[in-house]
């Protein structure tokens, strides 16, 4: 089985941390290392170096050369555009079926926070035990959801379809869009809802097939890219044929049209780092604590993350609920509830062309 890391996102609502050319999985967001280096230091625990592959496009190559120095540069599979994550997904599908057409491929977004490695390791190798027993099928993790998210997607568990060992496997009866928060308080207290985490595996050749069928344009294309890939003179082909593609999410593309899929539920301590709400989150040890970062002095305040880039002095007296990022040239503040709207501002910034804020 091959790993791909995507690793071509922007994450504008973390802004103004992450930006267009150093995005929010090339940042030290969580801890010391950057998401990106902490996704491929847990999946190196458990696969071997030669069997992962990153996932980018040619903007972040520098940077992400920079922090993974010894990773394999024949393994990086890299877009000549930004064309949405079905384009970047069948790329890489594209890539190992010239190798291998029965190959088994699973996506592994670079952003995400998990608490519980050795269980995470373990389910990704459940995955590959069950395409190899369903080859036609494919098969996502899902999490068991802790709390009414209202943020997250979910998958509907339907029968059972098999098991392997103690762990059960059961078929994706349908997908559910980020919910209100009363649906998503029912959710919580029906066993057949899981959190969708974006985590997709199948055989290359299954995988082709479903473009074939749900997106016959890009299948054409990602075909024509497959015969130039390792081609002399190749990539001048192949960046014109990507420019092609039409960008479409994998999800709106693939995932919920086929009903060929297979859900593994799974409880590893995950989060997906997607906002300035759900890094305090992930760090709080209290809903009333605060988050601090760089020179900063908070008085009487509770439930704020602070992060200071700068080398002035934030100062804070009776502040709740506060999210509060300073940058050399920026200086984001927001509710922890309006989280998600900061993508707003960088919709803001193209708008009125503030490029260099970018």
């Amino acid at each position: 089985m091959k790993l791909v890391i995507l690793a071509g996102g922007s994450g504008t609502r973390l802004w103004p941390v992450s930006r267009k050319n150093t995005p929010k999985q090339t940042k030290p967001i969580i801890a010391d290392k950057t998401l990106l280096v902490s996704t491929y230091d847990r999946l190196i625990s458990g696969f071997r170096k030669s069997d992962i592959y990153i996932a980018t496009n040619r903007s972040q190559i520098d940077i992400i050369s920079k922090q993974l120095p010894r990773f394999l540069s024949k393994n990086y599979i890299i877009e000549p555009d930004k064309k949405d994550t079905a384009a970047a997904i069948g790329f890489a599908a594209a890539t190992l079926h010239k190798k291998n057409s029965k190959e088994i491929m699973i996506s592994i977004n670079s952003d995400h926070y998990i608490k519980n490695e050795k269980d995470y390791i373990r389910t990704i190798k459940l995955v590959e035990k069950a395409i190899n027993k369903k080859p036609t099928m494919g098969v996502l993790i899902g999490i068991n959801p802790t709390y009414p998210e209202t943020g997250y997607g979910y998958i509907k568990m339907g029968e059972q379809k098999d098991e392997i060992g103690k762990f059960k496997v059961f078929e994706v009866d349908c997908f559910k869009e980020k919910p209100s928060l009363k649906i998503a308080q029912e959710y919580l207290q029906k066993w057949e809802y899981l959190w969708n985490i974006g985590c997709f595996a199948w055989r290359v050749d299954t995988l082709l097939d479903l473009y074939k069928k749900y997106l016959p344009k890009m299948y054409k294309i990602l075909k024509n890219i497959e015969k130039n890939i390792e081609k002399e003179g190749g990539e001048k082909n192949i960046a014109k044929e990507f420019k092609k593609i039409e960008p479409i999410s994998m999800d709106y593309g693939i995932i919920e049209k086929t009903k060929d899929l297979l859900v593994i539920p799974a409880d590893f301590g995950w989060a997906d780092v997607g906002n300035w709400r759900t890094v305090k989150d992930i760090l709080s040890k209290s809903k009333r604590g605060s988050i601090t970062k760089g020179m900063v002095l908070n008085i009487e305040g509770s439930d704020n993350l602070v992060y200071n880039y700068s080398d002035k002095l934030i100062t804070m007296v009776g502040v709740r609920g506060m999210v509060v990022i300073e940058t050399e040239d920026s200086l984001l503040l927001c509710p922890k509830e309006k989280a998600q709207d900061v993508k707003k501002i960088v919709d803001k910034l193209k708008i009125k062309k503030l490029d260099k804020y970018l």
